[in-house]
């Protein structure tokens, strides 16, 4: 699990950036041509969808580190909530022994503590207030110290975790738009090539291709029973997938967990050549890795291209290739 405090606030602030002018880099600024061809449609879709892609990834990125921090911040809270309760006690004991010493007259020694209220210096104070036992007093002030460094360690989390929060909002508000803009183009193509719901289309050879057995060859077959499901951004199944949840949720159900962003995946998985490649290898698309699928054998993967499409098969060649993954 990334620390909170390696991941900067520049990058959110890059991400909500970015998105504020995606519309402009998505929108359709009017055909070129009354009717395009099929080929112009396809290199369309590809140059709008890799703009789109990467931020996607990126929303995966920001979505898991703000799980992963909110999961720290509560273990944080878990850890603090009974030192409170502590100091809570101690100042009720305090308390009334400051009604006694009120009611015997011997009020003095109480006057720093009651004017000050700070829990900073409580336990300098009670050390001060002869009536209390020493040992209790440096037990209350061990607790203050260790309750002080927790406080110290969520400060900046709890900070961080807000502009998350706000970060992630404003890009899920542009999901409708970018999922409108891009059916858009979707549905040009459509209407260019039919439908484009035959299995054969989808799935034009067997699939898996190959098989071999074990993890992988689960993690493939996986894949391919996802074929003909829809697309949709940040779904990691069962019904919709995006690109690495696709992956993600295929090498679940293999018994291995792998994390909802594509550089994520790349990292956590073993780098192997082409020609060592396997059905359940991971293929990775791009030189910014915003894209990835599962090899399913014979030079062929199933992954989730884009939004307004479905899963399907396709050749691995079919766009630039940056490397390959192995899950262990």
């Amino acid at each position: 699990m990334e620390t909170h405090t390696r991941r900067p606030k520049r990058l959110v602030r890059l991400l909500v950036a970015t998105l504020g002018g995606l519309s402009l880099a998505v929108g359709i600024t009017g055909a070129a041509h009354a009717e395009p061809t099929p080929a112009e449609l396809e290199a369309q879709i590809d140059k709008k969808w890799n703009e789109v892609e990467p931020i996607i990834e990126q929303h995966n990125q920001l979505k898991g580190e703000l799980k992963a921090n909110l999961a720290k911040q509560a273990q944080l809270k878990n850890q603090i909530d009974p030192l409170q309760a502590q100091v809570d006690t101690a100042l009720l004991r305090v308390s009334a022994f400051s009604v006694l010493q009120y009611k015997t007259g011997r009020v003095s020694s109480f006057n720093a503590l009651m004017t000050t209220g700070s829990p900073d210096t409580f336990a300098e104070q009670l050390v001060m207030l002869n009536m209390l036992a020493k040992d209790e007093a440096a037990g209350i002030k061990d607790v203050l110290d260790s309750k002080k460094v927790l406080d110290e360690q969520k400060k900046p989390l709890d900070e961080l975790i807000a502009t998350q929060k706000a970060a992630e909002a404003e890009m899920a508000a542009k999901e409708t738009t970018i999922n409108a803009e891009i059916k858009t183009l979707n549905d040009l193509r459509t209407k260019a090539y039919g439908s484009g719901g035959a299995t054969g289309e989808l799935r034009p050879v067997a699939c898996p291709v190959e098989y071999s057995g074990g993890d992988a060859a689960k993690a493939a077959q996986v894949a391919c029973q996802q074929i003909g499901k829809k697309y949709v951004w940040a779904a990691e199944g069962p019904n919709t997938f995006d690109c690495s949840g696709l992956t993600l949720y295929a090498w679940k159900q293999a018994g291995h967990t792998l994390r909802h962003y594509t550089k994520w995946q790349y990292s956590d998985t073993k780098r192997v050549s082409r020609a060592d490649l396997k059905a359940g290898d991971l293929v990775f698309f791009y030189s910014d890795l915003h894209h990835v699928g599962i090899y399913v054998g014979g030079g062929w993967m199933v992954h989730a291209p884009t939004s307004g499409d479905v899963v399907r098969m396709k050749k691995i060649d079919s766009a630039p290739i940056a490397g390959y993954g192995r899950v262990a």
